[in-house]
């Protein structure tokens, strides 16, 4: 079941496997829906953590048409979706772009954020050369970039063995980017700076697992990225051996049992 949250320009769609304990509040990466995270949800159901998963502005069942796409709004209405919860301070999950979000939440109101899970996470500015972000810019270019998306998340971000329910996933992912203002709103996302996250990436005080597929073709060398970052905020690292960017939905065992241990090893702090 889907409820909203209302924001000051806009409503956050989410959903909530519920009970009285802190949740882990998780964020799907650019142009992906919450449900990137099906998989995991009954796993971590089973270990008796309460999942609450979340669109982005403008994407999933969100509104369309706001002001602001940045990762700083993201993270903002991270920590709205967590005091509206209101039961403790809550375990964030970010996934590619959403890991920048989490780590200006958690600098931004310590005192909400338990811990930070990042998932295939750009959590800082990569560096790559001026053609190579022209090229991509002009990829997402109507009346083309939408097919070309979805083309590159089919073949590409899910290398190896890919979740059983894959074709039927990415066909309700190109029919959401094909509703009215959402693929505009995917490339306000898409842009994004993570200059502002990788700016406070020694101020994270709460515990951090970075979670990276060793396969993730988003990442010139997937597992230096990973353990750069957790060196960066002082968090541990898990690598899959074989995933792409979405870890979670290739090997939802493997990440539930690691989330799991995690948030209980943060909750006994």
């Amino acid at each position: 079941m889907t409820d909203l949250l209302q924001r000051p320009d806009g409503i956050i769609a989410y959903d909530d496997t519920g009970g009285a304990s802190p949740p882990v509040i998780a964020a799907p990466g650019m142009g992906d829906l919450r449900h990137v995270y099906r998989h995991l949800r009954p796993r971590l159901v089973d270990r008796g953590v309460r999942l609450v998963t979340m669109d982005l502005r403008g994407v999933g069942e969100s509104s369309v048409r706001w002001p602001d796409y940045s990762d700083a709004a993201i993270g903002a209405d991270m920590l709205a979706l967590a005091a509206h919860i209101g039961t403790g301070p809550s375990v964030l999950v970010g996934n590619s772009l959403t890991a920048a979000s989490a780590v200006i939440a958690a600098t931004d109101d310590p005192g909400a954020v338990a811990g930070l899970v990042l998932i295939g996470p750009f959590a800082r500015d990569m560096p790559s050369p001026g053609w190579q972000r022209t090229l991509f810019r002009l990829t997402l270019t109507p009346p083309w970039g939408r097919s070309a998306w979805i083309s590159y998340y089919r073949k590409q971000l899910y290398p190896g063995t890919k979740p059983p329910d894959h074709d039927a996933y990415v066909a309700s992912l190109k029919a959401n980017l094909s509703e009215d203002g959402r693929f505009k709103a995917f490339r306000s996302l898409a842009f994004n700076s993570h200059a502002e996250s990788g700016s406070r990436l020694d101020r994270v005080a709460c515990p951090v697992l970075v979670i990276m597929g060793t396969a993730d073709p988003d990442f010139p060398d997937p597992e230096a990225e990973a353990r750069g970052l957790a060196e960066a905020v002082g968090g541990e690292v898990l690598l899959i051996d074989g995933a792409g960017h979405y870890p979670q939905a290739q090997a939802p065992t493997e990440v539930a049992e690691a989330i799991e241990s995690f948030v209980t090893r943060v909750r006994q702090v």
